[in-house]
Order: structure tokens, then C-alpha cells, then sequence
């Protein structure tokens, strides 16, 4: 979300002296990307769409530029495996949880797991959430059949409803503008949750969810939580008292949103210029995103994210190639800009061993500068027997461990992760400390779209993970 402690800078990140392309990149305009094809359109009425959409350019943004700017510095240093990135959060924001609980339950789990990797890592976490604006969700195919009845699939409440009826599947153009002051009001709680204290590293134990010390939560795993805040609280007890004018950078509270950039109505009429800055902004978020099933290379959503500023994430899957990435990157960051571009994996952990040292050994041989950040929930999907969509921890685990090997093997940093998950007492993934099998997923089964890990998993990943970090030295910021 916001920057609550930290000042901008109007300055930009060096760039690179040699760019990666030498040819002059075709004009861009917040709406060039209408040429495009747009694999995920949604079918609204013309004229609705252009009154909600002009309506939303005279809105105040959500976000700033000097924000923007300033994670994008993180990137870069987490590029260098000098920051880790935690990027996290529903699957599918719906208009419904926008609730005070439910927001702070979200910011509780994403501190619980920055503060472990804080501690056994020894460097700074950059906290991402997917929240704000994560209302849109991509559909593998436009309608949905019960029945014998056929009507628009859900595509988020950006979009639409979930009820299957005709009146709340219809693409109303009015769910922008209801979802943009969502997004904002959401935005303005975390803004006051962290002015107040909320997020105070110096007290790590006010970050526990109301249920962490209930009979569902592992021994084991509230005493690792306990032992590192009782740890994290000391070390800045000593580091203060010996004046450590580095300790702010170590343990700054920040939040960032993020969401996928799938509606190109939505972010278009958010983009625009600000004073003292080159360049055009997204202004809807800090960190969009490109979906797997929108990174056609002539897509309109390549073409819209490669004229703005913001920092882009790309997913990519196991079919991707060497040279679509490639292009890609020639593509999204022509100037090879530092901690402008993230390469999100998804490859499952079956086969993340298989294709991802190609990729990363070509990136790497090509000089392009990226992040790579491993999403290890949606190449491990699967349909439970009673038709519900699981994810096994197991799986989730193994696919963040085999990615840190594969960077390790290349001579590469895996620069962050990036989870579906929640701070509330799901029953959705299956194992973990959590215990959970499919015989439970019934019990607790909220998420609108795909399966999210519960604040013990999330928790129990971070562990892990922190673990990994904690191995390797963090390298000089010199």
C-alpha cells in the first residue's frame, strides 16, 4: 500500500548504459492497447463503459508515483538478493470483505511472515499485498453451463457477481467505479492501521491473529513464532542502544498493493502523467501484474504495461520458451531498467527442475536485468473428489525449495515469493502443520476463485523459507 515512514525521491534508478533493444519502441498511448487483442474482453455496452471510464480519470489516484518509485528501488535491490519480496493475498479480493477484520487479518499474516524472514534472512522484506484492487479474475472460457442454463462465467466483482443468475452475471460497467472506492477504502484503513502503530516492529506480538493461540495452531509452530519475535525484539534493543543508524532500513514497515492488471478499461483511466516525472503511471496500484493467459507478446495487455512506469510482473508457466521471454523483456523493459520487471514462475514441482534452468540460464547469458519470484500455488492446482480445486502444501513447499535450487545451481538469486493466502481459518490447501485433508475442505472453503493457504501454512511456509534466506549471507550494500 503506502509508504507510512520512509521519504520518495524524485531521482530515478541508474539505467542501464547499453539497452537491450536499438530499435525505436512503436508510439504509445494509454489506449494503444484497444488495437490489440484482448484474450480475457469483456463484453460491455459501449457507451455505459465510456461514462464509468471517464468518470474514473477525474477520481484522485490511489497511488502515487513517488511510492511507485520507491518500490521499484526495492526491486532493484532485490534483484541483487539484497531484499526479499513477500507477495500475497486473496485470490480473488471480493467487494463483501471489505471489513476491518478481514483487512488486518491480511496485514497480520504478511507481517508474521516478513518478520521470520527478517530475522533467520538478515535482510529487508519488501511486504506486496494482493489486495486493493485484486477484483478481477482470468476464465479459462467465457460462459459457465448449469443445468442447461448458460451464462458469463464470474470474472471477479470487478465485473460481475458469482450468483449464477442472469442479472448478476451481466458485465455492468458501474462495478469499476464500486470497485475503485473499495480499493480506496481499504487503502485508507491500511494507511491508518500502520500511522497508529499497528504495524510497530518493536511489538511483534500485537501482530497475532485473534485465533493463533486456538487449539488449530501446532505447538511447535507458536513456539518458533514466539522464540523469533522474543529475538527480533532483543536484537533491536541492542542495535539501538549501540546507535545502528541502519536499523530502520532493516526493519521499516512499508505495504505495497498489487493486483493482476486484467481490466484494461480500469487501469487505462487511472494512468496518467504527474508533474516533475517523466512518463505515464499507473495509478491504481503500485505492482501490476500480467497473467499467464495474457502475455501474447501482440496482446493488448503487453501493450498496454509496456508504456507505463510502474514495476510489471509477467507470469509465466511451463509452456513458455526461451525466446518468448526474451521478447518479453525486450519488450517490457527495453532500457533493461533495474527493478522495473518481475519474472513470476509457475511451473508445479513437477517440472519446475525440468524447464526453469533453460530460462534463467538465458536471461542470465543476455544481461537482462529481472526478478525472479516463484509462485509455487498455481502449477500445483488440482480437483479434489468432491470437485472442489485443492493445492497439497507438499506440492507448494517442494516448488519454492527446487526453485531456490535451480537459482542456486544457475548462480542466481530467487528474489521473492508470491502466494495465494489469507489471514483467515480456511480449510482450501490440503496438509501442512494445518493438518488439513479433503475430507475437511467443505468445512471452511471460502475463496470466490482458487484455493489459498491459511495463516498456519503461510505461516509454516515462511518458516521454511526464512530458513533457506538464513543460509546464504546477505550481500553487501556496499
Amino acid at each position: 500500500m503506502l509508504v507510512v515512514k520512509g521519504r520518495g525521491s524524485a531521482s530515478r534508478p541508474m539505467l542501464n548504459p547499453t539497452p537491450v533493444t536499438q530499435h525505436p519502441p512503436a508510439r504509445w498511448a494509454p489506449d494503444s492497447w484497444k488495437s490489440k487483442p484482448d484474450a480475457q474482453a469483456i463484453a460491455y455496452e459501449p457507451q455505459a463503459l465510456e461514462g464509468a471510464c471517464a468518470r474514473l480519470k477525474e477520481l484522485p489516484p490511489l497511488v502515487t508515483s513517488w511510492e511507485i518509485e520507491r518500490l521499484k528501488r526495492h526491486l532493484a535491490e532485490a534483484q541483487q538478493g539484497k531484499r526479499f519480496l513477500v507477495q500475497g493475498g486473496d485470490c480473488a479480493e471480493t467487494l463483501a470483505d471489505c471489513r476491518s477484520p478481514v483487512i488486518a487479518n491480511k496485514l497480520k499474516i504478511l507481517l508474521q511472515m516478513s518478520l521470520v524472514m527478517i530475522q533467520e534472512g538478515k535482510r529487508p522484506v519488501v511486504r506486496v499485498g494482493r489486495f486493493a484492487g485484486q477484483y478481477a479474475k482470468p476464465r479459462s472460457k467465457p460462459t459457465e453451463s448449469r443445468d442447461g442454463v448458460e451464462l458469463p462465467s464470474y470474472f471477479g466483482d470487478l465485473v460481475n457477481r458469482p450468483e449464477f443468475s442472469e442479472s448478476a452475471r451481466r458485465a455492468d460497467p458501474e462495478n469499476l467505479i464500486v470497485a475503485y472506492s473499495h480499493a480506496a477504502m481499504t487503502l485508507n484503513f491500511i494507511r491508518s492501521l500502520s500511522g497508529g502503530g499497528f504495524a510497530d516492529v518493536h511489538h511483534p506480538e500485537f501482530w497475532e491473529l485473534s485465533f493463533f493461540r486456538g487449539a488449530g495452531m501446532s505447538d511447535t509452530l507458536r513456539a518458533e513464532y514466539e522464540r523469533t519475535t522474543k529475538q527480533l525484539a532483543a536484537a533491536l534493543r541492542f542495535m539501538e542502544a549501540l546507535g545502528e543508524n541502519t536499523l530502520e532500513e532493516l526493519t521499516r514497515v512499508e505495504f505495497f498493493t498489487s493486483h493482476e492488471g486484467l481490466s484494461l478499461p480500469y487501469e487505462s483511466a487511472q494512468t496518467r502523467q504527474v508533474p516533475r516525472r517523466e512518463g505515464w503511471y499507473d495509478l491504481t496500484t503500485h505492482f501490476p501484474w500480467i497473467g499467464e493467459r495474457t502475455r501474447a507478446l501482440d496482446g493488448a495487455h503487453v501493450e498496454f504495461f509496456r508504456g507505463i512506469e510502474n514495476p510489471v510482473g509477467v507470469k509465466l508457466g511451463p509452456t513458455v520458451g526461451v525466446d518468448q521471454i526474451l521478447r518479453l523483456i525486450d519488450a517490457l523493459n527495453p532500457q533493461n531498467e533495474p527493478g522495473k520487471l518481475a519474472l513470476v514462475t509457475r511451473m508445479g514441482a513437477r517440472r519446475v527442475s525440468d524447464v526453469l534452468p533453460s530460462l534463467v540460464e538465458a536471461v542470465k547469458k543476455a544481461g537482462r536485468l529481472v526478478l525472479w519470484v516463484c509462485d509455487p500455488m498455481h502449477g500445483n492446482t488440482q480437483a479434489a473428489p468432491s470437485g472442489l480445486k485443492t493445492r497439497d502444501f507438499d506440492d507448494i513447499l517442494r516448488e519454492v525449495e527446487l526453485t531456490f535450487d535451480v537459482h542456486e545451481g544457475c548462480g542466481t538469486s530467487l528474489g521473492g515469493v508470491h502466494f495465494e493466502m489469507t489471514g483467515e481459518d480456511v480449510t482450501e490447501c490440503i496438509g501442512g502443520a494445518a493438518g488439513i485433508t479433503v475430507d475437511d475442505l467443505d468445512r471452511h472453503y471460502a475463496s470466490a476463485c482458487d484455493p489459498r493457504l491459511n495463516y498456519r501454512q503461510a505461516l509454516e511456509v515462511g518458516f521454511r523459507i526464512a530458513r533457506r534466506l538464513g543460509s546464504h549471507a546477505i550481500p553487501s550494500r556496499g
